[in-house]
């Protein structure tokens, strides 16, 4: 009976071996989660990654690159700063990805392809930046903007942003050799974070492109522009990239086919020539006596690859320039007729002073501002026939009325001088 009996060593072996099934058991749902974890990225729509291959997303990336830096030299001439817009980063998203990743306000720019391309693109730059912008555009130096955008600010901002994708689409005609033209863009501020609906181009849940930059304003802006378009006006810009340089040439224009061709007829060859007994010589004729005539002198033998020496010519008399001296006396005018056009009415306005304004000091001026001209207290004032600076006066009084008198008649030097 003790042979049907367990022993404790097998009871043991047993237990051990049971419990590294249990460990083996609940091992298995660990490592369950980290095979399902591609699963976790089913809520973006189904194929955007699939969407741009590589090779269409490095195709973007460069031509963001050379659009943009032609972009950022008008935008340097506009604000008075170097401007610097780095390599751009391509990537798919959603516009709700993007709210999510960026709830802050955002300048949000439209601008829609009228010949060339079909189809918008979007631009957005955050509110800060397009602060300092309108600041700099209307005569700032961009370190004090206003935190609200008002009107006149974006309007300020449209400017540059029309400026700046109307050297955009110059970039891309050249690029893709065909004319590309843009309507003017149109500009919101949206708070990515509290609106609901952001560009009425794409939905909120449908795959866009969106290309990043860096952009940098002397010391003044460091930050991220996004620029955002549909898939298919994407692969419509990568389709003119590659078919661009097909087109840029002409194919040939269809001749004759050399083996297609007849042969040549042959060419008929001369009968050779039959001999013949020799004709008489003719009667020698006197030689004419010879003419004397100058000979030439003798050029300088040339070498191979000099260009020929002009001929010079010898024994020219050469004398001075003479030139009537100028007179100084004035010119007679003859008068005979200047009593037709007596009769014809000429503006004569008094210039009291003048002063140069930035555009923002010319919104800031209300009732009762003082504007200091460039004229010192008692200084003749300037008179203008037509426009013209004719002679100098001193403003005067007359029966309630302003007068000028005139204390000297400009010379023509100085009438000249300000001309120019």
């Amino acid at each position: 009976m003790s042979d049907d009996m367990i022993s404790q060593e097998e009871i043991d072996a047993l237990l051990n071996g049971g419990a590294a099934g249990g460990d083996a058991a609940e091992s298995a749902p660990a490592d369950a989660p980290a095979d399902a974890a591609p699963a976790d990225g089913a809520d973006a729509p189904a194929g955007m990654e699939d969407a741009l291959s590589d090779m269409e997303k490095d195709a973007l990336g460069e031509i963001g690159n050379i659009s943009m830096g032609s972009a950022a030299t008008t935008l340097s001439v506009l604000l008075g700063h170097k401007v610097n817009i780095t390599t751009p980063s391509v990537s798919m998203s959603t516009m709700s990805t993007i709210q999510e990743q960026y709830p802050m306000p955002y300048l949000i720019v439209e601008v829609g392809y009228t010949i060339g391309i079909e189809g918008n693109n979007v631009l957005a730059i955050q509110s800060q930046d397009a602060g300092i912008i309108a600041d700099l555009m209307m005569g700032g130096d961009g370190t004090n903007p206003d935190t609200q955008i008002g009107e006149i600010a974006m309007s300020a901002v449209g400017e540059s942003m029309n400026q700046m994708m109307g050297a955009v689409a110059t970039s891309l005609s050249t690029m893709f050799n065909k004319k590309i033209d843009i309507s003017p863009p149109k500009v919101n501020l949206i708070d990515l974070g509290s609106e609901d609906k952001v560009t009425e181009i794409v939905g909120k849940n449908e795959p866009i492109v969106k290309t990043s930059f860096r952009m940098e304003v002397e010391g003044l802006i460091d930050s991220e522009i996004m620029q955002i378009l549909p898939v298919n006006v994407a692969k419509e810009m990568v389709e003119s990239l590659m078919n661009s340089g097909s087109g840029a040439e002409e194919p040939p224009a269809p001749g004759p086919d050399p083996a297609a061709a007849p042969p040549p007829a042959p060419t008929p060859t001369p009968p050779a020539p039959t001999p013949t007994a020799p004709a008489p010589a003719p009667a020698p004729t006197p030689a004419a006596p010879p003419v004397q005539a100058a000979a030439p002198p003798p050029m300088p033998p040339q070498g191979y690859g000099m260009a020929p020496q002009p001929a010079m010519a010898g024994n020219v008399p050469v004398a001075p320039a003479m030139f009537t001296p100028l007179s100084t006396t004035p010119v007679q005018v003859n008068d005979a007729n200047i009593g037709l056009i007596l009769d014809v009415p000429l503006q004569v306005t008094v210039e009291l002073g003048r002063t140069r304004k930035t555009i923002k000091e010319v919104l800031e001026l209300t009732n009762g501002s003082i504007v200091e001209l460039d004229k010192l207290a008692g200084e003749p004032v300037d008179i203008q026939v037509n426009g013209k600076f004719l002679a100098k006066g001193e403003v005067v009084v007359i029966d309630e009325n302003f007068g000028v008198r005139i204390t000297e008649i400009a010379s023509p030097e100085e009438r000249a001088a300000k001309l120019q």
